[in-house]
């Protein structure tokens, strides 16, 4: 019986041997060659982070059309040319791109209660939203450690991940594990493109930045002595820091955290020190720029708005031309700061750096006259930028104005930074609280004259920098507040001699938010002056756009003959066409032509190479309410830094010289230490619980 059935299952087993034997010769798939010679080209890691069964799955994939020749993300670029070629590819150089994370704080942000599930921050957001009182930042439970199939992150001692650059295959596990978008792959385009987001951990101050600055890792990197970092961190927002460094008013530190304990950190200062120290060096860091696209952009206007909107279109890969009506480039930068503010040979250097990275300028050749829209089509630009700034004088609407002896503000200064030495005579008056009408009068002190600046407010409603007022008043500048400017009296030749005005006081607040200025019906009175200065207000001169025999202009504009445009993608009523600066604006901080400058390049860049362009929903446009709490515990009092004069007492009413200088390396690194480290809720304490708190200070 045994042997029987022995026997029987030996038949069998020698039947299905034929039977496979038969089959194999009938049946034979030959396997493509070229999959065992990809996988020898593969580094044999079988991470499985290409998203197939290891190299062999790859290979298979890259065989049949299923996956590019640089699928894995273990090879290098060298590895990746070879498989291509055997595919009969071309490869691309790909831009190199890391996991980074962006959170500032994660055992920082208090716990909203304790969770007892699974340590996993998945499964805590998924349940409870996660246990942190912070509503976008890290939960700390190192998810996107245990996704990472190459060892490149692990938790720091504050509980937040740490990414080893070396380590990291930008294979995107991270990003897929983290519920919180805390951690993204990046390269040097995306973030460039990026545009601040509700769900990004933004401090205060950086929500204020017109340019969107990421001012806290730039704080964090000078404060690690990592100064070149610091610089390329601010130059991935703004082209310009040594401009800004000297004549930004800093909004972001108005809204500093630190304000609540001692005094805002010099967030400017540090701006500053880093940019100085680039300038002084002799060496220039290198900017890198994407790809050349061989697409041609059109940059009308060689302001801030347009250096800045060229700036990023070349790091891009684009290839902009600046088309400037002046002898130079800087616009108002050059022509409307004077030089003890914006010393010319630094905005040179400057300007001369963003050159370098392949931007042409033509100067001298004005839009309408030298160029139209039709003939930039002609040859082959693809978009346009209009960056045409503000520079018309807005009068005072008084009788006389138009007489000899009166000058706009910008005209005057324009002038001077033209080497034309406008007679200023012995008294001058300037009429206007900006700081163009601080500019003027400082600028008539330095040529000899005696200045009074004449405001129809108090002093605490002058729009003008808070530094720029004392600067003034130090340098014998003589204010008449709540005075406005009736007429202006000449002689028999025409010549302006008085300027009659009203005496004024306050009343309602207006749209501005400031007091209405009333007059006192017989309050005249007259001031002698020599030389009379409007400096009350700019607007764009428009007439570059009208064509010879057209009646209207082709753009949209508005009452105050700026441009209108979409207010998230800055492109006009003519496709391609797109704007920003004070064209746009009308007269506003440099940094925010910046800012605007870098979001029109980005739509620019969409709009070339994909037609249209995405805003995110998410995308920050006001503050972000919960964030700016005031009560600050637990944070020591440490004193600010004071910006050094480089000239003093009558040696400023003399020369033109700059006025302030830069803090050193030892105040540079001090200031960066006050700071606090801020995310959307959570900052640095100190340890000493004794320290005192906001409301203790006050």
């Amino acid at each position: 019986m045994i042997t029987t059935s022995g026997l029987t299952l030996f038949g069998i087993g020698l039947g299905a041997a034929a039977i496979l034997g038969v089959a194999s010769k009938l049946l034979y798939v030959k396997e493509d060659p070229r999959i065992a010679l990809i996988e020898d080209n593969l580094p044999g890691a079988n991470c499985g982070g290409c998203g197939f069964p290891g190299c062999s799955g790859a290979a298979a994939a890259i065989v049949a059309g299923k996956a590019p020749a640089t699928v894995c993300i273990v090879a290098d670029a060298e590895a990746s040319k070879i498989i291509a070629g055997i595919m009969g590819q071309e490869v691309i150089e790909r831009e190199p791109e890391l996991a980074q994370r962006d959170c500032t704080g994660g055992t920082r942000a208090e716990d909203a209660f304790n969770y007892e599930g699974v340590l996993d921050c998945r499964a805590a957001h998924q349940l409870y939203g996660g246990s942190k009182s912070c509503p976008e930042g890290c939960l700390g439970l190192g998810s996107c450690v245990r996704a990472c199939p190459f060892n490149a992150i692990h938790m720091g001692p504050d509980h937040l991940p740490v990414i080893d650059p070396a380590m990291c295959k930008a294979c995107g596990n991270c990003v897929d594990a983290c519920p919180r978008g805390v951690i993204a792959v990046t390269g040097m385009t995306a973030r460039l493109l990026h545009l601040n987001q509700t769900t990004d951990c933004l401090a205060p101050c950086r929500q204020k930045c017109p340019g969107q600055i990421n001012i806290p890792r730039y704080i964090e990197q000078v404060k690690a002595g990592d100064y070149d970092g610091a610089l390329m961190t601010i130059r991935e927002r703004n082209p310009l820091p040594i401009v800004c460094g000297r004549v930004c008013p800093r909004p972001c530190e108005t809204e500093c955290r630190r304000q609540y304990v001692d005094e805002a950190v010099g967030i400017n200062m540090l701006k500053r020190f880093v940019a100085d120290r680039e300038l002084h060096s002799g060496n220039r860091l290198t900017i890198p720029c994407a790809k050349d696209t061989g697409r041609k952009v059109a940059i009308v206007g060689g302001g801030p708005a347009g250096l800045s909107c060229a700036y990023f279109l070349r790091r891009l890969g684009h290839s902009p031309t600046i088309f400037e009506g002046m002898p130079h480039l800087g616009g108002q930068l050059r022509y409307g700061i004077p030089e003890y503010r914006l010393p010319k040979a630094d905005l040179d250097w400057e300007i001369q750096g963003i050159l370098d990275l392949g931007i042409e300028a033509r100067l001298n050749t004005r839009f309408g006259r030298d160029f139209t829209m039709e003939t930039l089509k002609e040859e082959g630009y693809e978009a346009v930028f209009l960056g045409i700034g503000a520079w018309q004088a807005s009068g005072m609407y008084a009788e006389g104005e138009d007489l000899d002896g009166v000058m706009g503000g910008i005209e005057f200064l324009t002038a001077h930074a033209l080497g034309q030495r406008p007679e200023v005579g012995e008294h001058v008056i300037v009429v206007g609280g900006g700081n163009t009408a601080i500019d003027a009068a400082r600028t008539c002190v330095r040529l000899g004259a005696k200045a009074t600046l004449m405001y129809r407010r108090t002093r605490a409603e002058m729009p003008a920098n808070p530094e720029e007022i004392v600067g003034a008043e130090e340098e014998g500048v003589q204010f008449r507040f709540l005075a406005a400017p009736a007429r202006v009296i000449g002689d028999e030749n025409g010549k302006a001699t008085h300027l009659e005005y009203y005496e004024m006081e306050l009343g309602e607040p207006d749209e501005s938010g400031r007091r209405r200025p009333i007059k006192k019906e017989g309050s005249e009175a007259r001031m002698a002056a020599d030389l009379i200065i409007p400096a009350i207000g700019q607007k764009p001169n428009l007439e570059c756009l009208y064509d010879e025999n057209a009646e209207t202009c082709p753009l949209e504009t508005t009452r105050w003959q700026t441009i209108v445009a979409d207010e998230h993608t800055f492109q006009t009523a003519i496709p391609g066409v797109f704007t920003a600066g004070d064209v746009y604006t009308g007269p506003d901080l440099v940094i925010s032509a910046i800012g605007d400058g870098r979001k029109a390049a980005r739509s620019m860049h969409y709009y070339m190479t994909q037609g249209d362009i995405p805003v995110p929903e998410t995308t920050q446009k006001d503050m972000i309410p919960y964030t700016l709490f005031r009560e600050i515990d637990h944070v020591e009092r440490k004193k600010r830094a004071v910006m050094p004069h480089l000239c003093h007492g009558d040696d400023r009413n003399c020369t033109f010289s700059e006025v302030e200088g830069a803090i050193s390396e030892a105040e540079a690194r001090a200031e960066a230490d006050r700071c606090l480290r801020c995310g959307l809720i959570c900052y640095d304490k100190d340890v000493a619980e004794d320290a005192p708190t906001a409301t203790e200070n006050a």
